[in-house]
């Protein structure tokens, strides 16, 4: 089988049912496991520089949608046909995410002889997991899907046991920094699993952006930072954006020290396997459950 990854978390789902052989193409944001991808071939670019900031890259969100986008993204529709792919994965449920769902459908031009476009579309958690069953199925890997599914299973359990008795934390968790916007889909199942209380997101919805007002009304005593598709080096150099506003030193997360920068897209930006291991580390940024690996989180004092 020739697959085709137009979306990070499709490619974290191929990796796990081990397929990474058959992967054939991928985007350029495309990056786990590190070093492990580059037999496949890069199809899609990003028009946004690399240099922009927060507000920088939101206005040219909203530009982009203000005009029917979406031109963040382009496909190599011409390396895309000469691939040859049987399975085509994608997505219709964020239009900053990745390539939109009808410009992949018009560039492989679907029909009987040509290749099964596959939209995944998990909005909450059982929904992510639920992704590696499908994929599963369509690619022949039940057994593997199923082993990797009853693992997920048995870790969440066992963070549940272990923060079941904990007091529950009020907790803010950020995809963006400015404008600031909250959490939504499956990140607030991501705190609960984890023994908190997410008191801004909305799961399983998507979100807009809020007021900073809002934050310093919601009195998180934990802010979580994991801006959409940043990692935390990046993420730790927007930091300003939130520090010089007004009320930020009187948060009771800033005045505890419990404002922490985590990997975004690694654990919870994207809907793939990738989101249990995130659920663990807040587990361990909450109770204090588990250990932490370089770079999962920093902590700011």
């Amino acid at each position: 089988m020739r697959i085709v990854s137009l979306l990070p978390a499709a490619t974290d789902l191929v990796v796990t049912l081990g397929l990474a052989d058959s992967l054939v193409g991928r985007t350029h944001e495309c990056d786990w496991p590190p070093g492990e991808l580059e037999h496949a071939a890069v199809v899609t670019r990003t028009t946004l520089d690399d240099g922009l900031g927060s507000r920088e890259i939101s206005a040219a969100v909203a530009a982009d949608r203000a005009h029917a986008g979406s031109s963040l993204y382009v496909l190599d529709e011409a390396a895309l046909a000469a691939l040859a792919p049987d399975l085509v994965l994608t997505q219709e449920l964020c239009d900053v995410c990745a390539v939109s769902y009808e410009r992949v459908a018009g560039a492989v031009r679907v029909a009987d002889t040509g290749p099964r476009l596959v939209s995944l579309e998990p909005r909450t958690l059982a929904e992510v997991l639920g992704t590696l069953t499908t994929l599963g199925g369509l690619t022949g890997r039940e057994t593997e899907a199923a082993a990797a599914r009853a693992d997920a299973d048995r870790r969440l359990a066992a963070v549940a046991a272990a923060v079941a008795d904990r007091p529950r934390p009020r907790v803010v968790v950020l995809e963006w920094l400015d404008p600031v916007w909250p959490v939504g889909h499956w990140v607030p199942e991501q705190v609960a699993a984890a023994g908190g209380t997410e008191v801004l997101g909305t799961a399983g919805a998507h979100t807009d952006p809020v007021p900073w007002e809002r934050v310093l009304d919601a009195a998180p005593e934990v802010l979580v930072l994991a801006p959409c598709g940043f990692p935390p080096e990046r993420t730790l150099r927007e930091l300003p954006v939130l520090t010089d506003r007004p009320g930020w030193a009187d948060l009771p997360a800033v005045r505890a020290g419990q404002v922490w920068v985590v990997d975004g897209p690694a654990h919870y930006n994207r809907p793939g396997p990738r989101v249990v291991r995130g659920v663990e580390v807040l587990a361990h940024l909450l109770h204090g459950v588990g250990t932490l690996s370089a770079g999962e989180a920093v902590r700011l004092r």
